[in-house]
């Protein structure tokens, strides 16, 4: 099967790309600046936010299936701009998603599979880890209202195309924030990560490889549509995940702060995001794709990634 991936030398996208080609796949790895040749798979330097060159790269490949893994998320996040620092990422999931679909259309590709979140479920929407049929987040705080906005566009467009969206949890392994040297790392290392108030924002967490391997598995099951969780078996509150952490890097204890005082600090969607955040569920993926996390808890992933450092 030849497939396009679009946002290929992403964190995700770096670790799919030599599963695909090791399955028997040829893949056509799409991104801003092309990554490594390899047997089986062809670089190509497309500008996703070109409408007319990410189409005509797609329809040129003449794809089976087309993978959507397109973002731009700063290395460091603003939690109080973080409108500004999802702008971009805002219009791959809305514009970029509509180029692809399109193009994917076009070429006859069978198969449109594309990145989501799964930690924006209403926090009211009641108690346990959410499963795909909750509802987003209906009145989010609003510097975040944009970044839902195009989520929910983007499911829109996918559910269109007949398409499936993964929705990944917090995503740790090489190259995230949660990287040895990720931005979220040298925060807790610098004691700049609290935990606020009763520390009960719930963590879904997903390995990038676990992620890659759940994109390898929804290709192969083109049956297998809408949206599915992909996350590890043991949702965390921040107050359980965070001293673990802390810990394994060799870190001091993670301070604790009021909400009030992390509102002040961090903005309204900084202090959501750690007090505020609901589970989510993996029990429809393990069934749908026949898949099951390689790690399939935070703890032993983390222990894994940075255990050394």
């Amino acid at each position: 099967m030849r497939v396009v991936v679009a946002g290929a030398t992403g964190v995700i996208g770096r670790q799919l790309v030599p599963l695909l080609g090791d399955a028997g796949h040829e893949v056509v790895a799409l991104s801003r600046k092309p990554g490594p040749a390899r047997p089986g798979v062809r670089p190509v330097a497309v500008d996703a936010l070109d409408r007319g060159a990410l189409g005509a790269a797609v329809r040129d490949a003449k794809p089976d299936a087309v993978v959507h893994l397109l973002t731009a998320i700063p290395a460091q996040i603003d939690p109080r701009k973080v409108g500004r620092d999802f702008a971009v990422t805002n219009r791959l999931r809305t514009e970029a998603t509509r180029t692809l679909m399109e193009a994917a259309y076009d070429a006859g590709a069978g198969r449109f599979i594309v990145q989501g979140l799964a930690y924006a479920y209403d926090p009211a929407g009641g108690p346990g880890a959410a499963d795909e049929d909750e509802p987003f987040w209906a009145k989010p705080p609003k510097p975040w209202a944009g970044t839902l906005d195009a989520l929910k566009t983007l499911e829109r467009l996918t559910a269109d195309a007949d398409g499936l969206v993964l929705r990944f949890g917090h995503l740790y392994g090489p190259g995230t924030a949660f990287d040895r040297d990720g931005s979220t790392i040298g925060q807790i290392k610098a004691r700049k990560m609290p935990v606020v108030g009763d520390g009960s924002g719930m963590f879904s967490f997903t390995h990038t490889q676990d992620a890659a391997l759940a994109v390898l598995a929804a290709i192969g099951r083109p049956e297998v549509r809408g949206a599915l969780n992909i996350v590890d078996d043991e949702p965390a509150a921040l107050g359980e995940w965070l001293p673990v952490v802390a810990e394994l890097v060799g870190a001091p204890g993670p301070q604790r702060v009021p909400v009030a005082m992390a509102r002040l600090a961090a903005g309204a969607w900084g202090a959501a995001f750690m007090t505020r955040l609901r589970a989510a569920s993996n029990t429809r993926a393990r069934t749908d794709l026949a898949w099951s996390p390689r790690y399939p808890s935070w703890r032993t992933g983390f222990a894994a990634e940075l255990a050394a450092s």
